[in-house]
């Protein structure tokens, strides 16, 4: 579902929300903490023995923690376009950043699906929704979703926009102690949350951090050197470290204020790690759509409403937080492609109305990941599907070039694992359960014909990939 602002507005009109001036001190407010590139196993919580994350840890004792959680994209600007949107990638065309066509050309074997950079300003992003719903709304760091006068945050329902590096153009590297800017980011959500604390407020924390190329506080940084770190592994940790520090901060200034008994906080991460850090026993890392390259950490908390210790294994996907904290706000009228978590949230229900989750990417990602599948890109085009356990990828350039669904059992287009019993996808059962294998491909090309999901075209004399590298560093 595309839902416009135009759509929206006929909604509210309608009095499909709750009347924001009649209901704005009984609702709840929204935090949420977007990590940049910390992978699933970065984490204390999820088995890491490298990182000390200990504000993170204690965040997840404190409410419910999701095993299978997911980013809408395997790297930045697709996952985050998802997240505001609440829709998977066909329907905003945000697949990469800058470009679909990065890597070696001549070893590309299709066209790619040009990219669309920013979320179109036609879409009502999820601080849209909830400024409908009486919320004043924040963001604080990273946007990454458009930069001309209808796609910036500003035109995109933020009243509130803080970026340290915007704000200080100049300034390449953060200063030593306030490393990706983490902490003067930090500051300005508490000083925004407590400013409008009597009405409510949608907190968006949207952190640089631990995105390459790290930089930590000088004492962090020989925490982990004096642990015997080489300097480059050190300094990732160090990063993490001091991401940690600063939720511990923001989680302390909610429970001195009084604020966490009427506040939503979800944590979580925009995609999976970059190479420097090994997701093992979880295949891939950011850019690929192998677990290590999607899944995230996920914790969510509400003091007095989430049970504390509770665990979730249901899978779920970022956009599934759009319709979440509309839910929150008092409106469920408006549902885009996720599902409302609330009843998870709550105890209410120990699964999601659906078995699905989708991914499509319709181009070629440069630099290979760990175990990954290719020698010479992250990704090539690929479009993934988790049904309960299990979990199909599709490969476009053997899926259109060697007999497509008429030849499934040579042409190594599909691959299938079962995550419960193989979870670092390291034993392809496409040729061994065929029949497990067709219905997943059912489900997956009815999706990609129900959402529209472009695909990649053959070379031809006339139509050739590009080479544009676009992105940003490792994006």
């Amino acid at each position: 579902m595309h839902v416009t602002k135009q759509i929206i507005t006929t909604c509210l009109l309608a009095g499909c929300g709750l009347s924001p001036m009649a209901q704005s001190k009984q609702k709840p407010n929204i935090l949420l903490i977007l990590a940049d590139d910390l992978g699933y196993k970065d984490c204390g919580f999820t088995g890491s023995k490298s990182f000390e994350t200990p504000n993170i840890d204690a965040l997840s004792k404190r409410g419910m923690v999701f095993n299978n959680a997911y980013a809408a994209a395997g790297n930045c600007a697709p996952s985050r376009a998802g997240l505001l949107s609440g829709l998977y990638s066909p329907r905003t065309g945000v697949y990469a950043v800058g470009s679909t066509t990065r890597g070696p050309v001549k070893a590309m074997k299709l066209v790619p699906v040009l990219n669309t950079n920013d979320l179109n300003g036609s879409f009502v992003t999820v601080a849209e929704a909830l400024k409908a719903e009486g919320y004043t709304t924040g963001l604080f760091g990273k946007w990454h979703s458009g930069r001309t006068e209808t796609t910036k945050p500003e035109a995109q329902g933020f009243d509130v926009y803080f970026d340290s590096r915007k704000n200080n153009p100049n300034k390449k590297r953060d200063e030593p102690n306030d490393p990706k800017g983490i902490f003067s980011l930090t500051s300005e959500a508490i000083k925004f949350m407590n400013t409008n604390k009597d009405k409510p407020t949608f907190t968006f924390l949207s952190h640089h951090a631990i995105h390459s190329s790290q930089e930590s506080r000088p004492e962090s940084l020989d925490r982990f050197l004096k642990k015997g770190l080489d300097k480059k592994p050190a300094l990732y940790a160090a990063c993490t470290y001091d991401l940690d520090e600063s939720i511990g901060e923001i989680m302390e200034f909610l429970k001195t204020s009084g604020l966490d008994r009427n506040t939503l906080v979800v944590f979580t991460s925009d995609n999976g790690a970059t190479q420097q850090s090994t997701q093992e026993p979880l295949r891939g890392n950011k850019g690929c759509y192998y677990e290590g390259g999607i899944r995230e950490p996920f914790i969510a908390v509400w003091t007095g409403k989430i049970k504390s210790g509770a665990v979730q294994n249901t899978p779920v996907i970022n956009i599934d937080l759009y319709p979440t904290f509309l839910a929150v706000a008092g409106n469920s009228r408006i549902q885009p492609d996720g599902e409302n978590l609330m009843p998870l949230l709550l105890s209410e229900s120990e699964t999601t109305k659906r078995n699905q989750l989708f991914w499509h990417f319709p181009g070629y990602l440069n630099d290979p990941v760990i175990r990954g599948r290719d020698s010479l890109f992250r990704t090539r085009p690929v479009t993934v599907m988790r049904k309960g356990d299990w979990k199909i990828h599709l490969y476009h350039e053997e899926w259109l070039l060697d007999g497509d669904k008429k030849n499934p059992d040579k042409n190594n287009a599909v691959e299938i694992y079962n995550l419960k019993e193989d979870e670092g996808e390291r034993v392809n059962l496409a040729n061994t359960n065929i029949q497990k294998r067709d219905e997943l491909l059912a489900d997956l090309l009815k999706w990609m014909k129900t959402t529209k999901a472009p695909m990649p075209s053959l070379i031809t004399e006339t139509r050739k990939p590009i080479l544009n590298e676009g992105g940003d560093g490792g994006e």
